[in-house]
C-alpha cells in the first residue's frame, strides 16, 4: 500500500490547471502505479474521490468512488472510476446544496451547490473514450474533483445558505 502526502490548501500546486494526460501516457507503468497509489491514499484518508494534483501531480486524473465511510456515511456504493482528461459535456439545470469536505482542507466542510446530474466525457488507463452520466451523490463527486483540475477548491464555491 501506497500512501501519499496530500497537498493542503495554499500550497500553489492547488490553485493550477493542470495538464492533460497525453496519448503516449496511456497505459503506462507510471500511470498504473500512481492510479494505485492514488486510491490507496483515497481509501487510507477515507474519501470519496481524489483528484492527481492533491498529490502534488498536476495532471488531469481523478478517481470517483463514492461508498459510506467515516466521512460520509451516507454515501451510496459505487465502484471506483478513475477519469484521465474528464470534462462535463452537459450538467442539469437543477442545482443540489450538499455538504461537502476535502482532502486537501481537512478542517472544513460546507454547503456547496452543484448539478444533480452531469455527463462526463473521460478516458480510461488504456486511453478508451467512455461517456458516462452521474447523478447525486456521485455527480457532485464529480464536478469537485473536476473543480481540483481547474485549480478551484470546494471552499471557493460555499454557499451563503
Amino acid at each position: 500500500m501506497t500512501v501519499l502526502t496530500v497537498a493542503r490548501q495554499g500550497e500553489a500546486i492547488l490553485g493550477l490547471v493542470a495538464t492533460a494526460v497525453a496519448d503516449s501516457e496511456f497505459g503506462s507503468e507510471w500511470l498504473y502505479q500512481l492510479n494505485k497509489a492514488m486510491m490507496d491514499t483515497m481509501l487510507d484518508r477515507q474519501g470519496v474521490g481524489i483528484a492527481a494534483p492533491q498529490v502534488y501531480i498536476s495532471k488531469r486524473i481523478i478517481i470517483v468512488a463514492s461508498r459510506p465511510n467515516l466521512r460520509y456515511p451516507e454515501a451510496p456504493y459505487m465502484e471506483a472510476v478513475t477519469m484521465l482528461n474528464p470534462e462535463i459535456i452537459s450538467a442539469s439545470a437543477t442545482q443540489v446544496l450538499g455538504e461537502e469536505g476535502c482532502l486537501s482542507v481537512p478542517e472544513q466542510r460546507g454547503k456547496v451547490a452543484r448539478a444533480e446530474e452531469v455527463e462526463v466525457r473521460y478516458f480510461t488507463l488504456e486511453g478508451r473514450e467512455i461517456v458516462q452520466s452521474f447523478k447525486g451523490f456521485p455527480a457532485r463527486i464529480v464536478q469537485h474533483e473536476i473543480d481540483h483540475l481547474n485549480g478551484i477548491l470546494f471552499v471557493e464555491k460555499l454557499s451563503e445558505t
